[in-house]
């Protein structure tokens, strides 16, 4: 009998506890012979967090004095790109591994290649020719549509990319946010909620509605 991997994850908060529901709700463990080992952290609130979720699994410290094993599989439940890239250097240099987390509700096209590290939330279509790169985290019902190229450590919250769209690294699509087909976006970009973007983008931009009108009361006549 193969021996399981195991299953460490790098953050104890909101994503983690997601993440981990998805994977105690169908057969993907077994599936794909991972077991959870536990949970580690960068800090003081990796145990509070830890104990406000109420996870069956256990917390094991700070990722600094937690000593990788050959056996260990990574996944980063967290979205700052920053720290991100940070703890995922920290975990290659010490022999770490990682796994990408697909959901299995996922639709993805037979031609599409993804990276490692990746977080796919249920009910996403990545179509046809799509490229997606490494440690990107998407969420329930984002759609990456056909020959679009993705880089690595974006963050798609329930986002939709149209077709023929390139998009950098270490970018923020905020929720419903939608390209138009052949748009290009660079890297570090913030991309608000509910935002169209129909040209292209370069690097370190925020994308968002200048006015906006609130309606506070309408008076009956």
């Amino acid at each position: 009998m193969n021996k399981l991997k195991d299953i460490i994850f790098f953050g104890t908060g909101a994503v983690a506890a997601e993440i981990t529901s998805y994977l105690e709700s169908n057969n993907w463990l077994d599936d794909n012979q991972f077991q959870i080992k536990g949970y580690v952290a960068s800090d003081d609130n990796g145990i509070i967090n830890w104990e406000k979720y109420h996870y069956k699994y256990p917390y094991l410290g700070k990722l600094e004095s937690y000593t990788i094993q050959s056996n260990d599989y990574f996944i980063l439940a967290l979205g700052n790109y920053k720290v991100k890239r940070e703890i995922a250097t920290h975990i290659k240099n010490n022999g770490g591994n990682f796994v990408s987390y697909v959901h299995p509700s996922v639709c993805i096209a037979d031609s599409a290649t993804i990276g490692v590290g990746n977080i796919i939330y249920p009910q996403i279509i990545i179509g046809p020719n799509v490229k997606l790169g490494d440690f990107n985290l998407l969420t329930s019902q984002s759609i990456i549509s056909h020959d679009s190229s993705i880089g690595d450590y974006n963050f798609f919250a329930t986002a939709l990319l149209c077709g023929y769209n390139s998009v950098g690294d270490d970018n923020y699509f905020g929720i419903r946010a939608t390209t138009l087909p052949s748009v290009e976006i660079g890297n570090r970009n913030i991309i608000q909620a509910g935002m169209i973007v129909d040209k292209n983008i370069n690097d370190d931009t925020t994308i968002f509605y200048r006015y906006k009108e609130k309606i506070i009361a309408v008076t009956k006549e």
